[in-house]
């Protein structure tokens, strides 16, 4: 017999004694990418309102501290200003749970450079939840009672890579202004190299790896990978391809590096098979159903290890795994 989905998370987190209580010894965060609605009413997808139900549903029984957002949070064409009201129509409008009232953290996607990416940042300014300081940027997550803690490399993948559209099958060949670009680089490599965290990520939009539509990013292949390897980072969380995947390859020093992508928030896109295009062995899951009602991931961090479920929009948990604190 199936385990109730409540019980089901009890027995691989920590039994939650009843609804609204949580562990006082854990970060909590929900992971969702490809959020962004559609540019005709009524802006949202019924895969986005699904799988925004259902995140508010989890969040009201686990409280989790935050929300990431992995970009494209406004299709097609990103916003044009900061009053635009698309903030209201697919943002606000749509993940209305009290319990989704926490941070969110944001990056950019290749649709959002379509747009004004200026304008989402100054949104900061008007949201109570909407945090997104610059293009790219480096925070701490401390775990709750430990001295340990989660650090996120926030980066912007169109940036470093340059953008795209989803009716071209291409890769982004190269950025737009590689100073720019360059100076990314250099923040990305002194923040992983700097950080002390306990578990490690860098989070961009594109994939480093990925079996699906789209397929593994060259750019960041080359140039973020070995980064993430010479650095002892736990893993890369993106979005782009609009399914689930876990991919994981060894380290050079013979660690795991996970690589999580939920780009499920507002539609699902098709599995091809670009297995081709990924280090042997290293593609462990992935899943684009379209009966899925879309997806995020929920994470849970204690000081002694990460766990990552990732849940459709109809409320299934369909995969999980767990992370390791690194070794420094």
């Amino acid at each position: 017999m199936e385990l109730s989905f409540k019980l089901l998370f009890c027995s691989i987190l920590i039994c939650l004694t009843s609804k609204g209580s949580h562990a006082v010894d854990s970060l909590r965060f929900l992971i969702i990418g490809d959020m962004g609605g559609v540019d005709y009413a009524p802006y949202s997808t019924y895969y986005e309102r699904s799988t925004a139900a259902e995140m508010g549903k989890i969040a009201d029984l686990y409280s989790p501290q935050f929300v990431m957002e992995l970009g494209d949070n406004f299709y097609y064409d990103g916003v044009k200003d900061v009053n635009d009201f698309r903030f209201q129509a697919t943002f606000e409008d749509v993940y209305t749970a009290k319990s989704l009232q926490i941070p969110w953290y944001f990056i950019a996607g290749n649709h959002d450079h379509h747009g004004n990416v200026t304008a989402q940042i100054l949104y900061t300014q008007r949201s109570n939840r909407w945090i997104f300081p610059s293009l790219y940027y480096y925070k701490e997550f401390p775990i709750p009672n430990s001295k340990a803690q989660l650090g996120i490399v926030f980066v912007d993948t169109v940036l470093l890579c340059g953008n795209t559209r989803d009716d071209d099958m291409r890769q982004p060949k190269e950025p737009v202004d590689k100073k720019i670009a360059d100076a990314q680089w250099d923040f990305v490599q002194n923040a992983l190299k700097m950080s002390k965290s306990d578990f490690l990520f860098a989070a961009g939009h594109y994939p480093i790896y990925s079996t699906s539509y789209h397929g593994s990013t060259p750019c960041l292949v080359d140039k973020l990978q070995p980064m993430l390897d010479t650095y002892g980072a736990s893993g890369y969380l993106a979005g782009h391809e609009h399914n689930f995947e876990h991919l994981q390859v060894k380290s050079s020093a013979g660690n795991n590096i996970d690589y999580i992508i939920s780009g499920m928030g507002s539609t699902v896109g098709p599995c091809l098979n670009n297995s081709g295009v990924v280090p042997p062995g290293s593609s462990l899951y992935r899943y684009c159903s379209i009966v899925s009602k879309g997806g995020f991931v929920y994470a849970e961090v204690t000081q002694s290890n990460m766990t990552l479920i990732l849940i459709n929009g109809n409320g299934e948990q369909l995969y999980t795994t767990t992370v390791w604190p690194r070794k420094m």
